[in-house]
């Protein structure tokens, strides 16, 4: 198994990604990202449908994986709602089914990206937001 696949994983038990080396570029798998970018950051949604953590800081440039611990599925989308348009990397996740991991693209502009879910918008649980500075 590649360490990728493990991160993931171990990702998808309950282990701590935050921070990790988690990352990839451009997958055509809904459920593995391919190419390791060095320095991605992990948002999970746990098992009782709660996007963790509220707010995420990263760098410009970075990608943010996106891991999905609750038996249902999720459509990660950026704000605002329905239009999706304040940070399209976000939408890149997209459908994320129970146990899959997937990846938004990169985040290049300094900004605050609100996310939500698509299918289920005024849930405040799957509410959060990735600050690019």
């Amino acid at each position: 198994m590649s360490p990728l696949r493990r991160l993931a994983a171990s990702c998808l038990l309950g282990s701590t990604c935050l921070g990790s080396a988690c990352g990839g570029g451009g997958s055509s798998s809904p459920t593995t990202p391919t190419t390791p970018v060095a320095g991605a950051l992990t948002m999970t949604v746990d098992a009782s449908g709660v996007l963790l953590p509220k707010e995420l800081v990263v760098p410009p440039g970075s990608r943010v994986l996106f891991v999905n611990q609750s038996s249902r599925a999720r459509q990660v989308s950026s704000d605002p709602h329905p239009d999706h348009t304040d940070c399209p990397a976000i939408n890149q996740v997209g459908f994320l089914a129970p146990n899959a991991v997937r990846e938004t693209g990169n985040l290049n502009i300094t900004r605050t990206c609100g996310i939500h879910d698509h299918d289920d918008p005024t849930n405040a649980n799957m509410r959060a937001r990735i600050v690019v500075r």
